[in-house]
């Protein structure tokens, strides 16, 4: 090791939330699995009427557009497909019922364990979610996320 190196700490990496992009630093966080993702009304009304993504609901709710169902059907299967677990920052967590000092807890193994780290029940939702709860969600996300609110808009 040169001179200059001895003392130096290694830079501990960090991560970008898997939801909204933050920058989290180590051992910051919550890690949610995809089935704890898919399983909150709030997150999907949320979704749902995001820049990205308005357009698609519009189509589907106002004009009963088959492309604007299909893509809002790719959606949900981006959120409800993910084997890996989901690393969210404090400004997305409370969209979901989680106990959040557990999840947290897990987000912390994640990073202890170079992102190897897998909490109870990972995987995809339709893997490890009871067949009719999933299709419960599914239908939820892709025919009604976010009508109230598009209503309310015009």
């Amino acid at each position: 090791m040169g001179l200059f190196g001895f003392g130096k700490k290694k830079k501990k990496p960090a991560k970008s939330c898997d939801l909204e992009g933050s920058l989290l630093e180590f051992g910051e966080g919550y890690l949610l699995t995809s089935a704890q993702i898919i399983k909150s009304k709030r997150f999907w009304d949320n979704k749902m009427i995001e820049p990205e993504t308005l357009a698609y609901s519009k189509a589907h709710f106002q004009r009963n557009d088959d492309m604007g169902t299909k893509m809002r059907t790719m959606i949900f299967q981006k959120y409800s497909s993910k084997e890996q677990p989901w690393l969210v920052g404090d400004g997305q967590v409370s969209q979901f019922e989680v106990d959040k000092d557990e999840a947290r807890n897990y987000a912390r193994q994640w990073w202890d364990s170079n992102f190897q780290f897998t909490p109870p029940n990972g995987g995809s939702a339709e893997k490890t979610m009871d067949a009719s709860e999933f299709e419960e969600w599914k239908e939820y996300a892709v025919m009604k996320a976010g009508e109230e609110q598009l209503r309310k808009m015009g």
